[in-house]
């Protein structure tokens, strides 16, 4: 399998994909230290998200065993992805996403071969479905700042797995700029408003981020 270059990932030649965004998912990231920690994880998804539906990037959303400890995906893709979140994949046991056939039927239905995905946990809900699609022939870059491991052990595996497999793993900003290549690009809007909506520059002055 040939490695993955984020180089070739622009707004009109991608997808985005979240898996298992949930509130009570979330909670079993042992390797976010404390509240704050989620707090800025769900601020990169959030900006994740409105870039993509601003920029026109196509997202699938998708969601385990909701009625359990799992919980509904966050409430904020309610507002920020309606119809996204109406369509989302609500599974109901199959633990690597890929293996329901509703899910990757979505992603192919995106009609992008370039894949930015993100996952909770990363361990469990990130590394076998982004395997999986790289094995179907699509390129996976993993942001690691809308994700977060079981703990700090299966953090580092997750990324030796991934590196291993020629997966890169990136996080939302260079990940957005890359794909941007120029602030004059139409799209450049929806990253600053993005950023300026979540408070990520008030993040950044405040320091001590992931």
């Amino acid at each position: 399998m040939q490695a993955t270059n984020h180089s070739t990932f622009k707004v009109d030649n991608t997808a985005l994909v979240l898996v298992d965004h949930q509130v009570g998912t979330i909670g079993w990231a042992g390797e976010l230290a404390n509240e704050a920690g989620r707090d800025q994880l769900k601020m990169w998804v959030r900006v994740m998200a409105r870039f993509a539906k601003s920029a026109g990037i196509p997202v699938v959303l998708t969601s385990s065993m909701e009625t359990q400890a799992q919980g509904p995906l966050l409430p904020e893709f309610q507002e920020i992805l309606p119809a996204e979140y109406e369509a989302r994949i609500q599974r109901t046991g199959v633990i690597n996403a890929w293996d329901d056939p509703k899910f990757a039927e979505a992603v192919h239905a995106t009609g992008k071969k370039n894949i930015i995905m993100g996952g909770l946990t990363t361990d469990v809900c990130l590394v076998p479905p982004a395997l999986s699609a790289q094995a179907e022939g699509f390129n996976v870059v993993a942001l690691l700042d809308i994700s977060a491991a079981c703990t700090k052990i299966a953090a580092q595996n997750c990324r030796d797995l991934l590196q291993k497999a020629g997966i890169e793993i990136m996080t939302v900003t260079p990940m957005i700029t890359s794909m941007l290549g120029d602030y004059t690009n139409p799209v450049s809007g929806a990253f600053f408003e993005a950023f300026e909506k979540e408070g990520v520059y008030g993040a950044f002055a405040q320091g001590n981020l992931r």
